[in-house]
């Protein structure tokens, strides 16, 4: 299974905060993937959807929350569901958004404790999966520091609540994609200069290996060509820019480095399983903070 396991390039800039995804779908058709972010996902009129966490696969009920340590692999498949208004909210936030200094703070010890356990995956109760319903959903119309103070608020409801069940068995490797050094300075220089060409052979020389090594070496550690790769970097650049900016497809597509809209499609379709139309379409809001 290990190998058909997506690493997921998220919308997540890395001098964002955050970011709140909620929408109403038909169907969950993206595969089990994993990213260094932490998740939390709730889920009403799912019943029927199996969850994968880890190496836990359940039946969800109708209402659920979940909180997704980094690297933990997981998806939700639409197994059993026959609900054609599924709705979702999806917080993503970095994994360094609170530091160790801060969760260090005796006030903080409950937040740090159940980030910890995430690294299984917990679900929540129905009772705080319904309190904090509205508190997510106003997430999304937060603007500033607010938007910061009411997720703090809505990571210490969870952290306090009870009935916390752990999912899967075994905990993610938190270090499996920042632990080398020359996988960061790949991400950051690809980060910093996707919206132009970038060559196989300038970056295996920013990392002195071979371009056949290089490439060997980044299909092992993200599962992905270079190509790929550079591909999914872009792609997680426009998927937030179809939802912020009032710019046509073909302006984002050049904007983040496709010289061919035709390619561009064919790409996002491929990633997203869906044209960059509908997936504009398919979004009801979100907020980031710079």
């Amino acid at each position: 299974m290990r190998n058909d396991i997506h690493r997921e390039i998220t919308p997540l800039a890395p001098e964002d905060s955050f970011l709140v995804f909620e929408r109403v779908k038909n169907n969950f058709d993206f595969p089990v993937h994993f990213h260094p972010e932490y998740e939390l996902n709730f889920i009403a009129n799912g019943a029927g959807v199996r969850r994968v966490v880890g190496d836990s696969l359940e039946e969800i009920e109708n209402i659920e929350l979940v909180l997704v340590g980094p690297n933990l692999h997981h998806g939700w498949q639409m197994h059993n569901c026959t609900s054609d208004k599924i709705h979702e909210i999806t917080v993503q936030f970095h994994m360094d958004l609170l530091d160790s200094k801060l969760l260090g703070r005796r006030i903080m010890k409950p937040i740090k404790d159940m980030f910890e356990r995430s690294s299984h995956g917990i679900l929540f109760s129905k009772k705080i999966s319904k309190k904090i319903l509205p508190k997510l959903q106003q997430l999304s119309k937060t603007d500033s520091i607010n938007y910061f103070l009411e997720l703090i608020s809505i990571l210490q409801d969870l952290a306090l609540s009870t009935n916390q069940r752990l999912l899967s068995t075994y905990s993610a490797n938190y270090k499996e994609f920042e632990n080398s050094d020359r996988i960061k300075v790949i991400y950051e220089f690809i980060q910093e200069n996707y919206s132009s060409k970038i060559t196989l052979s300038e970056v295996s020389e920013l990392v002195n290996m071979s371009t056949v090594s290089f490439n060997r070496f980044i299909k092992k550690r993200t599962g992905k060509t270079f190509v790929e790769y550079v591909n999914d970097t872009r792609i997680g650049f426009a998927s937030r820019w179809l939802i912020e900016k009032k710019l046509s497809i073909a302006e984002i597509a050049y904007k983040c480095g496709f010289n061919n809209i035709a390619n561009f499609n064919r790409v996002f379709k491929k990633s997203k399983k869906c044209t960059p139309s509908h997936y504009r379409e398919e979004f009801s809001g979100i907020k980031r903070v710079l």
